[in-house]
């Protein structure tokens, strides 16, 4: 029999197994020959409930986590039946049962596979290998009219649009069963009768003998983009990847409209877009995909702006749009606002998922400039103003943007002097043990105080250290000073502590990197172990196979490593098994959504369910309220930090909050 079966006497004493339950449980005869049948359970309550409900019924039948002889334990389905052997007084016991823990994981995979396809925003259908509807995912409902229930064993022609003639139908399936796939655009039609255009995937699923089982569409409505599309034909000269408005073209429709703006006294606003670290996903990924990206980037503009106003790209990621006739500096930011909610949104590319974000200069006609020139030079400006504050925001042009640079300059002079004079120091933020609620880390966060210019932003100095090379030495003094109050920590009576420690991609990249901080751990006689690295995904993801050689030097040194801000950069999982990682470290924009936005706590379900199965380690940051944190230890997530428990402290204060932190305090 497949099945494991043990004989158990009266006592619950093993007396015999066959083959099966010798394999399952790794025990052999002389092993297992009386022992009690308790010692496989896991959890020594299973075993006695089991016992009461044999004693009780006779019987027990169900599922049970056991352990095999080597200690490792598994999920059992199980089934025990009491009998008695003719002319004997006592009753004995047989147990049948399965080894089910790949039924488990299988369960547990289709459940997430389930939840992805429930919160992706593309429409998905899968038939059978006859073409019948057997499933569609709620994007699909939304977008055709039709529930579930309507089209489950229909055939997808319910959906065709009358449009597209036969021979249209019959060249795809011929692709389609030539090469597996068909891509491109599609017009079908909704419950309600309209119709709308879609770009539409089509392949077919093979068994291992290479017979279709089903078919799989995925497609996203392109309405909007067909109308942008429309529009862009009027136009004479347009740029030949994006088909908005080229530098040309911008010229001379906003000649036209300055001129229109000082014959009626109206006000005009230009608006420069500049995409934040789009060279590391060209780097990364392959121009390829910055072209694929950058049209989807002038799509999601143009369903933002009115048939008034004008698109237009400069070159590489630069784009304009010139809003004329606005009756308030307002509108200009409102529409500002919307491009960078928009484009905050995740791009599809090849089924790559990628995330970019903006930055955005606004300059006004006639506050800002007269000419042509004078209007995109200050909006330029303002851009880099956005970029310089960190990205992933809009600045409006002002004359201080001019002493702006003055600063700078002034900045960057003391910068250069912050450490002989002692005015870069480090905080410390403390981590938390969702399961104990102790403190078991710190991560050390730098901060600069100038006597002149006050405390300055970390978002303000660090891209000024990047920028001017300053970044290595302060990069080093860091990494010692942290080694050096870790190892004071550890002295004074903590010395299972962790410190985490962000690294720069800059020093990172440095040739000499791990010898360098080989040299800090010798000099600071600290312990590697309790030394976890953060970083992340942009750093290590364009030059992987150097990554990779170095992260490992890094774990033999006995550093242990996490990736900071996980799910906001490339989003490539691949790199999760290819990298020596301990840590995820999910990023804060998704725990401050998890009380509003269900998307964000499928997707933090999501990453931690993934890294448990990787064997990761999962820490979440910005947890700033109870409800934030009740949720993430419910889902399991391993560490918690954020300013529900404590804000980053001197080290002075860091050691006053051990002696006085109460683990009560947090449930």
């Amino acid at each position: 029999m497949q099945e494991g079966i043990i004989l158990l006497n009266k006592d619950f004493n093993i007396m015999s197994l066959n083959p099966a339950a010798k394999k399952i449980t790794l025990f052999k005869d002389e092993d297992a020959d009386g022992i009690d049948f308790a010692s496989l359970f896991n959890r020594m309550n299973d075993f006695l409930t089991i016992k009461y409900i044999l004693l009780e019924m006779g019987n027990w039948e169900g599922e049970v986590q056991k352990k095999r002889k080597n200690g490792e334990l598994y999920t059992e389905w199980m089934m025990i039946r009491t009998f008695t052997e003719e002319g004997a007084d006592d009753s004995q016991y047989i147990v049948i049962f399965n080894d089910y823990t790949q039924q488990k994981i299988s369960q547990n995979e289709k459940k997430l596979a389930e939840k992805v396809l429930e919160n992706t925003s593309e429409g998905v259908m899968i038939t059978d290998k006859n073409s019948r509807i057997i499933s569609v995912n709620p994007a699909f409902e939304i977008v055709t009219g039709y529930s579930n229930e309507e089209v489950v064993g229909k055939n997808p022609n319910i959906l065709q649009s009358g449009i597209h003639d036969v021979l249209f139908y019959k060249n795809m399936w011929e692709q389609i069963e030539d090469i597996g796939y068909w891509k491109g655009e599609i017009w079908n039609k909704r419950k309600s009768g309209e119709v709308f255009p879609e770009w539409i995937t089509i392949s077919s699923i093979k068994d291992d003998h290479g017979n279709i089982n089903n078919f799989v569409a995925v497609f996203t409505d392109i309405t909007d983009r067909k109308h942008a599309e429309d529009q862009l034909r009027y136009l004479a000269h347009h740029d030949s990847l994006t088909g908005v408005a080229n530098r040309y073209s911008l010229n001379k429709r906003l000649e036209g409209l300055l001129h229109t703006a000082q014959k009626y006294k109206q006000l005009l606003a230009i608006l420069f877009l500049d995409l934040d670290r789009f060279k590391q996903i060209n780097d990364t990924l392959g121009h390829n995909y910055g072209d694929m990206l950058l049209k989807n980037v002038s799509s999601r503009l143009k369903g933002i702006i009115k048939n008034k106003d004008m698109i237009a790209r400069l070159g590489g990621d630069e784009f304009v749009i010139v809003l004329p006739n606005i009756k308030h500096p307002k509108e200009a930011v409102h529409i500002a606002e919307g491009i960078i909610e928009a484009l905050s949104k995740s791009f599809l590319l090849n089924n790559q998922e990628v995330f970019v974000t903006t930055s955005i200069g606004i300059s006004l006609y006639p506050l800002d400039g007269n000419n042509i020139e004078s209007l995109l030079r200050n909006a330029d400006k303002a851009m880099y103003e956005a970029k310089y504050s960190g990205r992933n925001q809009y600045e409006l042009y002002h004359t201080e943007m001019h002493r702006n640079e003055s600063k700078k300059m002034i900045m960057e002079n003391n910068l250069r002097r912050a450490l002989e004079r002692n005015e870069i120091y480090l905080v410390y933020h403390p981590v938390m043990d969702a399961n104990t609620n102790e403190i078991v880390s710190v991560e050390a966060l730098v901060r600069w105080k100038q006597k002149q210019l006050g405390v300055i932003s970390p978002s303000e100095f660090i891209p000024l250290a990047e920028e001017s090379g300053l970044i290595i030495p302060i990069s080093e003094w860091i990494i010692q000073k942290a080694c050096e109050d870790l190892k004071m920590i550890h002295l004074q009576g903590k010395p299972k502590l962790r410190m985490s420690i962000n690294i720069s991609a800059i020093h990172f990249n440095q040739e000499n990197f791990v010898k360098s901080i080989d040299d800090i751990i010798q000099k600071t006689n600290v312990n590697p172990n309790y030394i976890n690295f953060e970083l992340t995904e942009s750093m290590i993801m364009p030059k992987a196979n150097e990554s990779v050689d170095k992260l490992v030097k890094l774990k033999q040194l006995g550093i242990k490593l996490s990736i900071d801000d996980f799910g906001t950069g490339y989003s490539s999982l691949s790199y999760l098994n290819r990298f020596p990682l301990d840590i995820l470290k999910i990023d804060k924009s998704f725990v401050s959504g998890l009380l509003n936005y269900k998307e964000d706590c499928s997707i933090v379900e999501a990453i931690i369910t993934m890294a448990h199965r990787l064997h990761l380690k999962v820490i979440a940051e910005g947890v700033e309220n109870k409800k934030q944190y009740e949720f993430l230890k419910k889902e399991n997530c391993d560490y918690i930090q954020g300013f529900y428990f404590s804000k980053p402290l001197p080290f002075h204060k860091l050691i006053t909050f051990f002696e006085s932190w109460d683990q009560e305090f947090i449930k």
